[in-house]
């Protein structure tokens, strides 16, 4: 029997219309549908009259699901991305929030895109993964892949942060800043972009590396082959933290190293035959409008 996961965004006042539309096509055809405890309450007011199999933790899933519809914003897909996308499960992602680089998909057309993908007329979108680690003392302290970035930031009140940077075998240089971004093509149009970060087409062999407020006016963002580690070493820091994703975060000391590699997987989206990156971009950031 086939299955889908839903990874939504549980507060979302258009989430119940949505799950109206966009679920009774699988039910048709008898899919089991699985979701997370957080989604009864929207579940019992949809009313769709049947069976929600819940999990705690989608993450822990023997058994993969088939799809894993998203229904919220870019977070929400980063957290189906983590728990599924990186497990081979493709994401089909349907936007409830404001902007959606990765949502694409506004939440009037969720019927029409769950029966385009039922009837084998969506595409494959293949994004790199960043494999992030936390290491202190030799040992490994976290490790995750992740869809758009790893920020290594100080906390509001802290001091500046000394950073050593390497990407392969060559020093990238000492660097004093708020904080530093290494970001996939993926995670370009994200946090990177707000430091001033270029833009990267998703289907780029390469990161960027943007610093935060640099102390040096003169460090600019920077594109690196996707092939090369990266690796950073703190120096002084007080207050930092190194977040993934924007979701999962463990505080970092001096001495901590985080290193960078391209993964061994990738995450699937699922997108329209007629996507179009710029037509994304110009729509998203307001390109030609006065």
């Amino acid at each position: 029997m086939p299955a889908l996961a839903l990874v939504t965004k549980a507060k979302s006042p258009l989430l119940r219309e949505t799950l109206r539309s966009a679920i009774p096509p699988f039910l048709e055809r008898g899919w089991s549908i699985h979701a997370e405890p957080g989604l009864a309450l929207t579940w019992q007011e949809s009313a769709l009259g049947a069976e929600l199999h819940f999990h705690e933790d989608l993450a822990h899933l023997e058994d993969l699901p088939t799809l894993c519809l998203v229904l919220g914003g870019d977070g929400t897909l980063l957290a189906g991305a983590r728990k599924l996308g990186r497990r081979g499960v493709p994401l089909l992602g349907v936007n409830l929030g404001s902007l959606g680089f990765l949502t694409a998909h506004p939440a009037p057309e969720a019927g029409s895109m769950v029966e385009a993908y039922l009837t084998g007329q969506l595409v494959e979108d293949r994004r790199e993964l960043l494999t992030a680690e936390l290491w202190r003392d030799g040992h490994c302290l976290l490790r995750q892949d992740v869809l758009n970035d790893a920020v290594l930031a100080k906390g509001a009140l802290a001091r500046i942060m000394d950073l050593s940077l390497r990407v392969g075998d060559e020093d990238a240089g000492p660097l004093k800043a708020d904080g530093l971004i290494v970001a996939t093509p993926t995670g370009s149009t994200a946090y990177a972009l707000s430091a001033g970060g270029p833009i990267l087409h998703p289907s780029l062999d390469a990161f960027v590396i943007a610093p935060i407020c640099p102390h040096s006016l003169t460090h600019r963002p920077s594109v690196v082959p996707g092939d090369r580690p990266i690796e950073i070493t703190v120096g002084s820091a007080e207050d930092a933290h190194l977040t993934l994703d924007g979701q999962v975060g463990h505080p970092v000391k001096p001495g901590d190293r985080v290193r960078l590699r391209r993964a061994e997987v990738q995450v699937t989206l699922l997108q329209n035959r007629g996507y179009d990156f710029f037509g994304l971009l110009q729509q998203k950031l307001h390109w030609g409008d006065r």
